[in-house]
């Protein structure tokens, strides 16, 4: 029986193609080409003036959280149910994670936890679009502007989505992405950064090139200590080649969730959800069950197992984590993760293979287990 992976990219003749090209000519004065034309292409998806390719989308949120001028002592709202990866960042700049429930529904940042958390030490609200879920960006927006703190885009699992028209990631003062090898975009790992400042880009591209400031006539010579989180041309070429084909990418993911929503629509749970006014990528097909429903998640991983089938279970929060100190008012941070599981979602997944995945949930959830 053939298995079944939680996801794995898509990679086509483009891709190789691309990658060759790259590793036969992308040396010299020609190292960067790739790289400055994958740059181009997804700032122009995006709609916005600037996008500097990175290693990591973590690496991104490093280098524009510096760039903001994120220090020892600040402090950063983002919320409870999210990957390390959004994180972890704050700390390298010696600040402090400030971690508030979500909401039910997108199980993204609760915008009235945001402005109840605020302080004079908030230097930035960190906006995760969990799982393609996008956050409630006017309401985070408009706390921003009052507060004067700018909003920041984690769009990493975003790719795809839209809010009242405009993409994730062009919305606030700076967007973050991740082409990881479970993206719908990959570049096997990487990241971007998108912004419409041009002084905050500016002092992106100089923190990651070792601060070494455009225009310097003297070689080898930093004006600050940097970073070096650069995206490589080969990987650039494989990137470049998923952006000609993103429309295809964004339509297996929304095809995929389309077939589970409907086959699992009569059940007691919850799935990703898409309000009037946006559209979700789907990047992560994800079910909640009800809470009046007793479900055992760790049985239907097991049952996923047996079947040859990945299962991928839902963020923990980050609070819940050693390193971090519990936060047990977030009441429902706290109540989704044991509730909650991924499904998966790679682009050539059949209906029968979708069927399979089904069959386990509808028993698990309908029996009640």
């Amino acid at each position: 029986m053939s298995k079944i992976h939680y996801t794995k990219p898509s990679i086509g003749a483009l891709e190789v193609d691309y990658a060759t090209d790259a590793a036969k000519h992308g040396w010299g004065a020609h190292c960067y080409d790739y790289l400055h034309r994958f740059e181009k292409l997804f700032r122009e998806h995006l709609g916005v003036s600037y996008a500097h390719a990175t290693s990591s989308c973590t690496g991104a949120l490093h280098l524009g959280m510096a760039a903001l001028g994120i220090q020892t002592g600040d402090e950063v709202i983002l919320g409870d149910i999210n990957w390390i990866a959004s994180a972890a960042p704050i700390t390298y700049l010696g600040a402090k994670p400030v971690f508030v429930d979500v909401l039910e529904d997108t199980w993204c940042l609760d915008p009235e936890k945001v402005e109840q958390a605020i302080t004079p030490q908030t230097k930035a609200i960190l906006a995760v679009h969990v799982y393609g879920n996008l956050c409630e960006m006017d309401a985070l927006l408009d706390i921003g502007k009052r507060h004067n703190i700018p909003v920041i885009e984690d769009a990493a699992e975003a790719i795809g989505s839209q809010w009242n028209g405009k993409r994730a990631g062009s919305l606030g003062r700076f967007g973050t992405f991740s082409f990881h090898g479970t993206k719908t975009v990959t570049t096997g790992e990487g990241g971007m950064l998108t912004t419409e400042d041009p002084e905050l880009y500016e002092q992106v591209t100089t923190l990651n090139n070792h601060g070494r400031v455009k225009g310097e006539k003297r070689q080898f010579w930093p004006e600050m200590i940097g970073f070096k989180y650069r995206l490589s041309n080969l990987q650039a070429a494989i990137g470049c080649a998923q952006i000609e084909r993103i429309d295809e990418l964004i339509a297996g993911k929304r095809r995929i969730f389309a077939f589970y929503r409907e086959h699992l629509r009569e059940l007691p749970l919850a799935m990703n959800p898409e309000k009037i006014g946006t559209i979700n990528g789907f990047w992560m097909p994800t079910i909640v069950v009800d809470k009046k429903i007793p479900f055992d998640r760790d049985a239907l991983i097991a049952d996923f197992q047996a079947d040859h089938i990945d299962g991928r279970v839902f963020f923990w929060p980050l609070s819940m984590l050693p390193m971090f100190e519990e936060c047990r008012q977030n009441k429902v941070s706290y109540g989704l993760y044991s509730r909650a599981i991924n499904l998966p979602s790679y682009h050539d997944l059949t209906e029968e293979q979708m069927s399979r995945v089904v069959a386990h949930i509808r028993r698990r959830v309908e029996v009640g287990t």
